[in-house]
Protein backbone atom coordinates (compact mmCIF):
# COMPACT_ATOMS: atom_id res chain seq x y z
CA UNK A 1 0.00 0.00 0.00
CA UNK A 2 2.92 2.33 0.72
CA UNK A 3 4.04 2.33 -3.11
CA UNK A 4 0.36 4.15 -4.05
CA UNK A 5 1.04 7.71 -5.32
CA UNK A 6 0.10 10.27 -2.75
CA UNK A 7 0.34 8.27 0.37
CA UNK A 8 2.28 9.58 3.02
CA UNK A 9 2.38 6.10 4.81
CA UNK A 10 5.88 4.32 5.17
CA UNK A 11 5.27 0.48 6.10
CA UNK A 12 3.49 -1.28 9.01
CA UNK A 13 5.04 -0.76 12.11
CA UNK A 14 7.04 -4.17 13.07
CA UNK A 15 6.58 -5.84 9.54
CA UNK A 16 9.01 -6.83 7.61
CA UNK A 17 7.96 -7.34 4.01
CA UNK A 18 10.36 -9.06 2.60
CA UNK A 19 9.36 -12.01 4.97
CA UNK A 20 5.51 -12.19 4.55
CA UNK A 21 5.48 -16.12 2.32
CA UNK A 22 2.86 -14.07 -0.47
CA UNK A 23 5.12 -10.51 -0.55
CA UNK A 24 6.82 -11.34 -3.66
CA UNK A 25 3.97 -13.25 -5.44
CA UNK A 26 3.04 -11.90 -8.78
CA UNK A 27 -0.57 -12.70 -10.93
CA UNK A 28 -0.50 -14.91 -13.82
CA UNK A 29 -1.67 -12.85 -16.55
CA UNK A 30 -1.95 -15.69 -19.32
CA UNK A 31 -6.03 -16.38 -17.91
CA UNK A 32 -6.91 -12.86 -19.93
CA UNK A 33 -7.53 -11.40 -16.07
CA UNK A 34 -5.03 -11.07 -13.03
CA UNK A 35 -4.85 -15.07 -11.41
CA UNK A 36 -2.87 -15.32 -8.16
CA UNK A 37 -0.71 -18.64 -7.10
CA UNK A 38 -1.74 -20.66 -4.35
CA UNK A 39 -1.38 -24.02 -2.87
CA UNK A 40 -4.57 -25.45 -4.51
CA UNK A 41 -3.94 -23.50 -8.42
CA UNK A 42 -4.91 -20.12 -8.57
CA UNK A 43 -7.11 -17.38 -7.84
CA UNK A 44 -8.50 -14.30 -8.86
CA UNK A 45 -8.41 -12.84 -4.66
CA UNK A 46 -5.00 -11.08 -4.44
CA UNK A 47 -2.67 -11.68 -1.32
CA UNK A 48 -3.98 -8.53 0.52
CA UNK A 49 -7.35 -9.72 0.13
CA UNK A 50 -7.21 -12.96 1.51
CA UNK A 51 -4.63 -12.65 4.40
CA UNK A 52 -7.17 -11.29 7.56
CA UNK A 53 -9.42 -14.66 8.44
CA UNK A 54 -12.87 -13.80 9.39
CA UNK A 55 -12.32 -15.50 12.91
CA UNK A 56 -8.97 -13.70 13.75
CA UNK A 57 -9.36 -11.06 16.78
CA UNK A 58 -7.78 -9.16 19.13
CA UNK A 59 -3.87 -8.77 18.36
CA UNK A 60 -3.94 -11.41 15.82
CA UNK A 61 -6.39 -9.19 13.96
CA UNK A 62 -3.76 -6.34 14.81
CA UNK A 63 -0.77 -8.35 13.36
CA UNK A 64 -2.74 -9.11 10.15
CA UNK A 65 -4.05 -6.05 9.02
CA UNK A 66 -0.70 -4.46 9.16
CA UNK A 67 1.07 -7.16 7.32
CA UNK A 68 -2.10 -7.45 4.47
CA UNK A 69 -1.16 -3.70 3.66
CA UNK A 70 2.29 -5.00 2.78
CA UNK A 71 1.13 -7.70 0.58
CA UNK A 72 0.44 -7.34 -3.15
CA UNK A 73 -3.35 -6.05 -3.91
CA UNK A 74 -5.14 -3.18 -5.22
CA UNK A 75 -6.36 -0.11 -3.68
CA UNK A 76 -9.47 -1.58 -3.19
CA UNK A 77 -8.15 -4.79 -1.31
CA UNK A 78 -6.29 -3.08 1.18
CA UNK A 79 -9.46 -0.49 1.68
CA UNK A 80 -11.68 -3.18 2.34
CA UNK A 81 -9.07 -4.71 4.76
CA UNK A 82 -8.93 -1.45 7.04
CA UNK A 83 -12.62 -1.24 6.80
CA UNK A 84 -13.28 -4.51 8.07
CA UNK A 85 -10.75 -4.16 10.66
CA UNK A 86 -12.29 -0.68 11.82
CA UNK A 87 -15.77 -2.91 12.48
CA UNK A 88 -14.53 -5.68 14.27
CA UNK A 89 -12.45 -3.88 16.15
CA UNK A 90 -14.96 -1.71 16.87
CA UNK A 91 -17.67 -4.80 17.51
CA UNK A 92 -14.49 -5.82 20.00
CA UNK A 93 -13.94 -2.82 21.74
CA UNK A 94 -15.35 -3.60 25.65
CA UNK A 95 -13.06 -6.78 25.72
CA UNK A 96 -10.18 -5.05 24.06
CA UNK A 97 -10.23 -1.04 25.05
CA UNK A 98 -7.09 -0.95 23.21
CA UNK A 99 -8.52 -1.48 19.63
CA UNK A 100 -10.06 1.78 20.14
CA UNK A 101 -6.86 3.45 19.19
CA UNK A 102 -5.77 1.09 16.91
CA UNK A 103 -9.78 2.21 14.89
CA UNK A 104 -8.63 5.59 15.00
CA UNK A 105 -5.63 4.10 13.31
CA UNK A 106 -6.97 2.21 10.58
CA UNK A 107 -9.92 4.27 9.58
CA UNK A 108 -7.59 7.65 9.17
CA UNK A 109 -5.31 5.11 7.14
CA UNK A 110 -8.35 4.46 5.33
CA UNK A 111 -9.34 8.30 4.48
CA UNK A 112 -5.78 8.64 3.52
CA UNK A 113 -5.82 5.21 1.03
CA UNK A 114 -9.48 6.90 -0.28
CA UNK A 115 -8.15 10.41 -0.94
CA UNK A 116 -4.90 8.99 -2.57
CA UNK A 117 -6.57 6.31 -4.73
CA UNK A 118 -10.08 7.48 -5.16
CA UNK A 119 -11.05 4.21 -7.15
CA UNK A 120 -10.44 1.96 -3.37
CA UNK A 121 -14.39 3.47 -3.25
CA UNK A 122 -15.76 3.34 -6.58
CA UNK A 123 -16.13 0.69 -9.00
CA UNK A 124 -15.55 0.54 -12.72
CA UNK A 125 -18.83 0.67 -13.61
CA UNK A 126 -20.01 3.02 -11.65
CA UNK A 127 -20.50 6.97 -13.14
CA UNK A 128 -17.50 8.84 -12.37
CA UNK A 129 -17.90 11.06 -8.71
CA UNK A 130 -20.25 8.05 -7.14
CA UNK A 131 -18.45 6.27 -4.65
CA UNK A 132 -19.58 3.29 -2.34
CA UNK A 133 -20.79 4.12 1.08
CA UNK A 134 -17.95 3.76 3.46
CA UNK A 135 -18.43 2.73 7.00
CA UNK A 136 -14.69 3.60 8.65
CA UNK A 137 -14.97 6.98 8.80
CA UNK A 138 -18.27 7.69 9.92
CA UNK A 139 -17.58 4.96 12.39
CA UNK A 140 -14.50 7.26 13.28
CA UNK A 141 -16.22 10.78 13.70
CA UNK A 142 -18.78 9.01 15.52
CA UNK A 143 -16.20 7.75 18.21
CA UNK A 144 -14.50 11.18 18.34
CA UNK A 145 -17.58 13.12 18.54
CA UNK A 146 -18.54 10.88 21.45
CA UNK A 147 -15.16 11.71 23.14
CA UNK A 148 -16.52 15.47 22.59
CA UNK A 149 -13.51 15.87 20.04
CA UNK A 150 -15.53 17.95 17.43
CA UNK A 151 -12.69 20.03 16.43
CA UNK A 152 -11.17 16.76 15.29
CA UNK A 153 -14.55 15.21 13.96
CA UNK A 154 -15.43 17.54 12.22
CA UNK A 155 -12.05 17.96 10.03
CA UNK A 156 -12.41 14.20 9.42
CA UNK A 157 -15.94 14.50 8.58
CA UNK A 158 -15.22 17.77 6.53
CA UNK A 159 -12.50 15.33 4.31
CA UNK A 160 -15.53 12.48 3.50
CA UNK A 161 -17.54 15.02 1.97
CA UNK A 162 -15.47 14.68 -1.25
CA UNK A 163 -16.76 10.95 -1.43
CA UNK A 164 -20.41 12.31 -1.07
CA UNK A 165 -20.56 11.11 2.33
CA UNK A 166 -20.27 12.88 5.41
CA UNK A 167 -22.33 15.94 4.63
CA UNK A 168 -24.83 15.39 7.85
CA UNK A 169 -22.07 15.09 10.21
CA UNK A 170 -20.41 18.32 9.34
CA UNK A 171 -23.78 20.27 9.91
CA UNK A 172 -24.39 18.94 13.13
CA UNK A 173 -20.26 19.01 14.48
CA UNK A 174 -20.40 22.74 13.17
CA UNK A 175 -23.12 23.81 15.03
CA UNK A 176 -21.51 22.24 17.75
CA UNK A 177 -17.89 23.20 17.25
CA UNK A 178 -19.54 26.95 16.74
CA UNK A 179 -21.75 26.80 20.25
CA UNK A 180 -18.69 25.29 21.80
CA UNK A 181 -16.50 28.16 20.78
CA UNK A 182 -18.86 30.94 21.68
CA UNK A 183 -19.23 29.03 25.17
CA UNK A 184 -15.67 29.98 25.51
CA UNK A 185 -15.94 33.40 24.67
CA UNK A 186 -18.64 33.86 26.86
CA UNK A 187 -16.93 32.30 29.88
CA UNK A 188 -13.62 33.54 28.98
CA UNK A 189 -15.60 37.43 28.57
CA UNK A 190 -17.17 36.72 32.19
CA UNK A 191 -14.16 36.62 34.41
Amino acid sequence: MASIPGMTFGGSPGVVRGRLPEAGVRPDESFGSAMWPMLEGHTSATPASRHVAHDVHGEELITRVWEAVELPGSAMDYHFVLQNAVERLWSTRRAHPAALELLEVFALLDLELMEAAPEAVSFEDMEAGRFVRVTSVPRLIGLLEREGAFVEALTVARRLVRFGQGEDAVARLSEKTGALAAETTTAGGAQ
